[in-house]
């Protein structure tokens, strides 16, 4: 009995392995699936798409406590966001947040890890500690499947911007009291952000680079809370029974 071609239906010969109309080899050939879509920019790459399922990814079931815990943080991070939106720019008052005692030695660290990258980066790296440091701590709980803790580091990120706000607004002003109890106008050299914009004939830019850097530290802060917020709503919704 004649057999048929898998690939082109010609008739095949009873015990020939190869087609004479279309030349396949039977017992080599592997239907096609159909084509992969091709990527197009519509369509995240795999690995956005990797990171947004660790972003959104539910874990196991958690203890009660573990859950009403996080639902507390989040609520005092949502009041704690209000009062620092609402304090002005301008001045020392977003300064004054006991926040601010916790990035001031990441950035006193960030002059001395970038120091030997030359005197531009050694001023800059204490912007960069600070930024830096709330950004691995996102990375780091993200990596082992936290995304509630990476929310809190995107948020203390964003809270990093703010602090960072007044002292660039302050660039040509230098009236701020500085580590040391001085200020950037009785003795120059010392105000980072003096230096930084004056070396790049910036400094007309201060209150403009100042407002940006609030603005981005608003809307990650924003945007953070909305994704631990997430994260907690879809752990209570997902395991009901547990909390």
């Amino acid at each position: 009995m004649d057999m048929e071609c898998p690939r082109c239906q010609g008739e095949l010969e009873d015990g020939r392995d190869d087609c004479p109309r279309c030349g396949v080899v039977v017992s080599r050939y592997r239907p096609r699936s159909a084509a992969p879509l091709a990527w197009s920019s519509s369509l995240p790459a795999p690995g956005f798409a990797r990171l947004r399922e660790r972003m959104f990814q539910v874990e196991p079931e958690q203890e009660r406590l573990v859950v009403l815990g996080r639902g507390i943080l989040f609520l005092g991070l949502v009041i704690w966001t209000i009062r620092l939106l609402r304090l002005p720019m301008e001045g020392e008052a977003l300064m004054e947040s006991i926040l601010h005692l916790v990035n001031l030695p990441f950035h006193e660290a960030g002059h001395v890890v970038f120091s030997p990258f030359g005197h531009f980066l050694h001023v800059l790296g204490g912007t960069l500690g600070q930024l830096l440091v709330p950004g691995i701590v996102a990375g780091a709980f993200l990596a082992k499947g936290d995304a509630f803790g990476a929310s809190v580091g995107a948020w203390w990120l964003g809270q990093n911007f703010l602090d960072c706000a007044p002292y660039i607004n302050d660039a040509r002003a230098g009236q701020l009291e500085l580590l040391g109890g001085v200020t950037g106008t009785e003795m120059p050299d010392y105000h980072d952000w003096q230096i930084l914009l004056g070396q790049l004939d910036w400094m007309r830019y201060d209150h403009a680079l100042a407002r940006l850097s609030w603005a981005i530290g608003a809307v990650v802060m924003v945007a953070a809370l909305a994704w631990g917020g997430y994260v907690v709503w879809a752990q209570v919704r997902e395991h009901p029974a547990q909390n």
